[in-house]
């Protein structure tokens, strides 16, 4: 089960292929060979990048 890197949340919904969002904290969350990517939904729609706020440990997906 996928759990958020930003608050530790199993409160996650699936929002497209390998994409997801935390219904938590309100961030979002893809997966790509194994990592968990974070961003910030951004007033205009567009994504921010937050994967440098986390240890690529933070972010492993399946370990």
């Amino acid at each position: 089960m996928l759990t958020c890197p930003n608050c530790q949340s199993k409160d996650i919904g699936k929002i497209g292929i390998n994409q997801y969002y935390c219904w938590n904290c309100f961030i979002e969350l893809s997966l790509s060979k194994g990592i968990i990517h974070t961003h910030q939904v951004e007033e205009d729609g567009s994504l921010s990048s937050l994967d440098d706020l986390f240890d690529e440990e933070e972010r492993l997906y399946g370990m």
